[in-house]
């Protein structure tokens, strides 16, 4: 296999000492200009950097965080997929299994992480970086925050993950994020479970300062609950927290999409007049987006829930890649990102177009059990 050669700086390691004499580990996505996308460069330095901190024993807590002050990681970068897509049309090119697999392996990690890691979830927290954030043992958000899932906007569909936790959220609201990739606030996603502290932008450093004093040890267990403690005490009070728009929806966005198969619930939702802007915003996003994507999405939301955390990934697997060989992803990317024309010609006119047949391809893995890249995920090493 050929060796890949990665770009160094994508992600920034360091090592600061505590006055307990044990150490945090800090990885800085480093691309501020691309709102720290997700690279495949990232992912390959990532991965081997955080199993080493796990395994030594002066690391006790893994600081992630992204460069300057718009995003924590706002997406992935798929623009490279895109031209090898191009290039190979109708088959699984390297660059696309290469990069999800990477990407599920990472996101897997920082799921069953031994050791607390701190997601600083400042600005844009989307696609990619939901993954990277979702899996941390300590999540936090400031009032810049801004979490979504917008993959139905591309052709491609709620991954890193989701189709393990997206069921997970109260109120429909799982569908309701899959289907219009609307935005979480700070308030929101402690609502929705998608965060765990809501701290002041501005307390970044005095947040850092705080884990520096604090007294860690050899204990993970003990560790963990300093690191709560410690973030703990620098949390927003409820007065100073902006209202959470979803929470104060959450009764009608559920009972919008209440129902027995996704062409129902969609048609219901569009169906629904409003002048309120929030919901017309995400009809708007739901009716030009990729009919195929709100089909995944029910169908993630309808099993995923069942599935082993590493079968969960193992599946996200299957999908992205059909996404990009038999679905839309190639046409949403080109839409969005390549030509910016943002009209995108999807395989299906309507999401009541979409055949079972259709959506059954889309779940069929193009390996062999005994091939599939993932297939060794979750083994114990």
């Amino acid at each position: 296999m050929e060796a890949k050669i990665t770009n160094q700086e994508a992600v920034l390691f360091s090592e600061t000492e505590t006055v307990s004499g044990k150490k945090i580990g800090i990885a800085c996505l480093n691309s501020e200009r691309s709102l720290n996308a997700l690279s495949l460069d990232m992912i390959l330095l990532l991965e081997p950097q955080l199993r080493a901190w796990q395994e030594n024993p002066e690391i006790a807590c893994v600081l992630l965080e992204g460069a300057g002050e718009k995003a924590f990681c706002a997406g992935g970068d798929i623009v490279a997929m895109y031209h090898a897509m191009q290039e190979m049309p109708n088959e699984p090119v390297a660059e696309v299994v290469d990069f999800f697999t990477a990407e599920y392996r990472l996101d897997h990690l920082i799921q069953t992480y031994a050791k607390p890691i701190l997601v600083w979830g400042d600005g844009f927290v989307m696609g990619g970086g939901m993954g990277l954030m979702n899996g941390a043992s300590h999540r936090v958000v400031t009032e810049r925050s801004r979490l979504a899932m917008p993959e139905i906007s591309i052709g491609l569909y709620p991954d890193v993950g989701a189709t393990y936790f997206l069921g997970q959220l109260p109120d429909n609201m799982g569908l309701f994020l899959g289907l219009t990739a609307a935005q979480v606030n700070a308030a929101d996603a402690l609502y929705l479970g998608m965060a765990d502290f809501a701290i002041a932008s501005d307390l970044y450093a005095s947040t850092l300062q705080a884990l520096v004093n604090a007294s860690w040890t050899d204990d993970n267990d003990l560790n963990h609950a300093t690191l709560t403690d410690t973030l703990q005490q620098r949390i927003f009070s409820e007065d100073e927290l902006a209202d959470g728009p979803l929470f104060e929806r959450r009764e009608l966005i559920s009972k919008l999409l209440e129902g027995n198969d996704v062409v129902t619930v969609s048609e219901q939702f569009l169906r629904h007049e409003t002048d309120d802007e929030l919901i017309s915003r995400a009809q708007k996003t739901l009716a030009r987006g990729c009919p195929l994507t709100a089909h995944i999405v029910w169908q993630q939301l309808q099993f995923g829930g069942s599935l082993a955390l590493a079968d969960a990934f193992r599946l996200e697997l299957t999908l992205s890649v059909n996404c990009a060989v038999k679905g839309d992803f190639v046409e949403g990317v080109r839409a969005l990102l390549i030509d910016k024309d943002r009209k995108p010609k999807w395989t299906h006119a309507s999401i009541a177009e979409v055949t079972a047949d259709d959506i059954d391809m889309m779940f069929i893995s193009p390996w062999a059990e005994d091939e599939h890249p993932l297939r060794d995920l979750g083994e114990t090493a």
